[in-house]
């Protein structure tokens, strides 16, 4: 509950300031479309954003898990290229960097399965 309150504080401050604001969702699936949850997500600040200072301390990146649909939700965030790193148990791990810079964003993201390992040595 501490973070919700927090993106809202955040999100308040940085309207006043006139930053631009989206509602980012993060939709994570496997490749047959199923949700996966408790994905972990984390997004981090790359280019055109502010960073969110709480306190003392600077916020350029966003950690959380999915919920049993497989979805993330953040309510209020500043519109600006960001990177998206998905992992989760059993799966490939997920990065991309995505432009943000409209007020109501959803991502889609497919994780793959794990890769067969291969030996050099025979």
């Amino acid at each position: 509950m501490k973070y919700r309150i927090a993106v809202a504080t955040v999100a308040l401050a940085l309207t006043s300031f006139g930053a631009e604001m989206t509602r980012l969702q993060v939709v994570v699936r496997n490749l047959d479309g199923k949700p996966i949850e408790h994905a972990a997500v984390i997004i981090k600040f790359v280019e055109g954003t502010s960073k969110l200072k709480l306190g003392k301390k600077i916020m350029t990146t966003w950690e959380a898990r999915t919920n049993q649909d497989g979805v993330l939700k953040v309510p209020s965030m500043p519109q600006g290229d960001i990177r998206i790193q998905v992992n989760a148990k059993g799966f490939q791990t997920f990065g991309q960097v995505f432009k943000v810079d409209e007020p109501d964003k959803t991502i889609e993201v497919k994780l793959n399965p794990p890769q067969q390992q291969y030996s050099a040595h025979q």
